[in-house]
């Protein structure tokens, strides 16, 4: 009741400009861990997708105009978790199959509450040398556990898209120097044109990353793939004049690699840019066992990446790394009086961002926690799983359409029609959650095992779930 009574009285003075009292706070947050707790332990149990209902009171509980007044605090709280969490998907837990998505390591999501706490405007030394000293001793083990050249610049940044923008940013300043045009003083008016080149099944993240940063997505120059949608390397074009070549670390139906060494010696050759796409597939390096895969995209200029699914920390995680650093400069780089920074590396210099969290603590934490074996073993477990999986179902009959050689599974169930009614019927059950693609042009369901939480008790609930699904539609 006390505590009830310091919230009711707060309300009534919130927009006097009073703030809570330590007691106040310390309830508060020992509140929301208590709510978390629950809601982690519930993903075992629950639904995987939410019901129709959960997201109508949701809806309704947020309905209406702005309040007028003030709503305590442990109001507010208990609204959002009532609401809000049963009406969550449950892709933290072992049985989302969706998106790539990983869920959060337990000392990743411990550590994030802490930086959150924190709460550092991450944009350089002078406005968090803390975080500023996580993120280069991060930078440095990303490129250590990835195999990738040492003196490279890193970036973290909001996910793969924005991973992507950076590097390609970075790339488009590189190959107009080199044909002595000057970017970012004479803009791209008049500019020599890029050539930018890309296999067909380049990821849409890629295309709209070069229409923002005005390359033209009707310019690119596709290559045919082969039937894993690897880009194949003998039907590269001849390259002339200012270009960028695109390839992918691990397809996001199939899980294939380009051919990462031929093409890359090709495309130097001519003086072109090299990016990796690599949002998963590129954690394949930091596996002994599976970096076979990825052989040769060491050799590339840039790579993106994505921490939040493969290397399970919380939304948003993404790593762009560049070998060129003064290239990344040239093209992130501000200037303004009021920062002044100091000679150390600052952020705000290699991104697109200015105010950021503090994502390097996250991966900080997962990265001391893992090490190289920890971090090798969650990769090498997820592969493992999806292997058994597609051979489960191969067993049953079931077309798998794919190379299992990394972590996706790509899935028909006959015709399209058919296929389309297998996965609604998936979905529909709440206990697994796989999504709809097309692949080769059909109509397929993939399956991403991505997740430190995936237990091989949640693969043989897949299994029967899947089969039943299959099974019962006509």
């Amino acid at each position: 009741m006390r505590a009830r009574y310091r919230f009711a009285t707060l309300s009534r003075f919130l927009t006097r400009g009073q703030v809570l009292t330590t007691d106040d706070t310390t309830h508060l947050l020992e509140d929301a861990m208590r709510r978390s707790q629950q809601y982690l332990e519930k993903l075992r149990h629950r639904r995987v997708f939410p019901e129709e209902q959960d997201l109508d009171r949701l809806r309704k509980a947020l309905s209406g105009p702005l309040p007028d007044g003030p709503t305590p605090p442990d109001e507010v709280l208990s609204l959002v978790d009532d609401t809000g969490s049963p009406a969550t998907v449950a892709s933290a837990g072992g049985r989302y199959f969706g998106f790539v998505t990983g869920g959060s390591l337990p000392v990743s999501l411990a550590a994030n509450w802490l930086a959150n706490a924190w709460d550092q405007n991450c944009f350089g030394n002078i406005s968090s040398p803390a975080v500023a000293i996580f993120e280069d001793a991060v930078l440095d083990w990303l490129k250590q556990a990835l195999h990738l050249p040492s003196a490279s610049e890193g970036a973290l940044v909001t996910g793969a898209t924005m991973a992507n923008f950076t590097c390609l940013a970075a790339a488009r300043h590189h190959v107009l120097q080199r044909a002595g045009w000057d970017l970012e003083r004479q803009g791209m008016f008049g500019a020599p044109p890029i050539t930018v080149i890309a296999g067909e099944e380049l990821h849409g993240s890629v295309l709209k990353v070069i229409g923002m940063l005005g390359l033209g997505r009707d310019r690119v120059v596709y290559v045919p793939a082969d039937d894993q949608g690897r880009m194949r390397a003998d039907k590269l074009p001849k390259i002339e004049g200012p270009a960028i070549v695109c390839i992918q670390a691990g397809n996001v139906n199939s899980g294939a690699f380009d051919p990462a060494e031929e093409i890359i010696e090709k495309a130097h050759k001519t003086g072109a840019w090299v990016h990796v796409d690599g949002a998963f597939g590129l954690w394949a390096r930091s596996s002994a066992r599976l970096a076979h895969l990825a052989a040769g995209f060491e050799r590339a200029d840039s790579w993106a990446a994505d921490a939040h699914k493969w290397l399970n920390v919380p939304y948003d995680s993404g790593l762009a790394l560049v070998r060129h650093p003064l290239a990344l400069r040239a093209a992130m780089s501000v200037s303004g009086a009021y920062l002044l920074l100091n000679e150390r590396r600052n952020a705000i210099d290699v991104t697109p961002e200015s105010s950021r969290r503090a994502r390097a603590v996250d991966i900080w934490a997962v990265l001391k926690c893992l090490g190289r074996r920890g971090l090798a073993d969650m990769i090498e477990r997820n592969v493992e799983q999806a292997k058994w999986l597609a051979a489960q179902l191969q067993d049953a009959g079931i077309e798998i359409l794919n190379e299992v050689a990394l972590n996706q599974i790509v899935v028909s169930f006959g015709s399209d029609h058919r296929t389309a009614q297998v996965i609604k019927a998936i979905q529909s059950s709440g206990k697994i959650w796989c999504g709809g693609t097309n692949w080769q042009a059909r109509d397929a369901m993939r399956i991403s095992v991505s997740s430190w939480a995936t237990t091989n008790e949640d693969m043989q609930t897949a299994r029967d779930t899947i089969l039943e699904a299959h099974r019962n539609v006509a």
